[in-house]
């Protein structure tokens, strides 16, 4: 079992930056893979970025690839995601979730895919 609690949200100009950070308790967190979400108002949630265990590959959405870089430590038990050159659409509340066992292609970037999940944190950018 692993819990997550998200920080790092606010609100920013567009083309600033945020760091987001997700910390998980639990002594496993390294096996876990982990994701980003966000969730506009009205919109359902949606992929942004995911990292395998090892941190070897990472996923990203077409919308924030080239801008937003997702990282993790698995000493510390975070996972980060920096978000660069923000835009007004980037506005939602971003979720950071966890899956504990064995992903292939597409299942990356799928809400069912995975186990747990924090309770958000909003990021709000204004034009």
């Amino acid at each position: 079992q692993v819990q997550l609690v998200e920080s790092g949200g606010g609100l920013v100009q567009a083309g600033d930056s945020l760091r987001l950070s997700c910390a998980a308790s639990g002594r496993t967190f390294s096996s876990y893979g982990m994701g980003w979400f966000r969730q506009a108002p009205g919109e359902e949630r949606e992929f942004v970025a995911a990292i395998r265990w090892s941190g070897s590959t990472t996923y990203y959405a077409n919308s924030v690839k080239g801008r937003f870089a997702i990282s993790r430590d698995n000493a510390k038990n975070t996972v980060d995601l920096q978000m660069n050159s923000l835009k007004p659409e980037d506005t939602a509340v971003y979720y950071c979730a966890a899956v504990n066992r064995q992903m292939y292609g597409s299942s990356w970037y799928r809400v069912s895919s995975y186990d747990h999940w924090g309770q958000g944190t909003q990021v709000t950018v204004s034009s």
